[in-house]
């Protein structure tokens, strides 16, 4: 597992740098996506998840949910067209568990992309590292807590 800055990226995962989110290749033709450990760490506690309902298309740099923390209001971007197939109900009813497991318990959504070439863009985790240190750079983000 990459280590940037104290933040986690696991190497299993793809990134999509820019918006803060790993998506995970289900291997049945459908992603997982969530927020990354840098991500979390920036908004801090999270307080209100409120995603796109399943079967709801989402274009390519659009909202496919709203996340609230204490100090930061903000859309979860897809980094494709896609299909939500599946929403977390237990991240809805307690957001925190993208506090306590951002690549576990944490995660968001599942989407089905809907256009070929969708996912080329996603960074894989053993390449996301640099593009990680220099967002971290470009953000002003010392990372996240020990």
């Amino acid at each position: 597992m990459a280590t940037v800055r104290g933040c986690n990226l696991p190497d299993d995962l793809l990134y999509d740098v820019d918006n803060n989110i790993w998506y995970r290749n289900n291997g049945d033709g459908t992603f997982t996506l969530g927020m990354t450990a840098v991500a979390v760490a920036m908004a801090g506690q999270l307080v209100a998840f409120t995603p796109r309902k399943a079967g709801r298309a989402v274009q390519a740099g659009k909202s496919c949910a709203t996340i609230e923390s204490g100090k930061w209001v903000g859309p979860a971007k897809v980094a494709f067209d896609a299909e939500v197939t599946e929403v977390n109900d237990a991240m809805v009813a307690n957001p925190r568990l993208a506090n306590s497991d951002p690549y576990g318990e944490g995660w968001m959504l599942k989407v089905r992309p809907t256009a070929a070439g969708g996912t080329d863009k996603l960074v894989p985790g053993s390449q996301a590292t640099a593009p990680y240190e220099a967002k971290m750079t470009a953000d002003s983000f010392a990372g996240c807590a020990p």
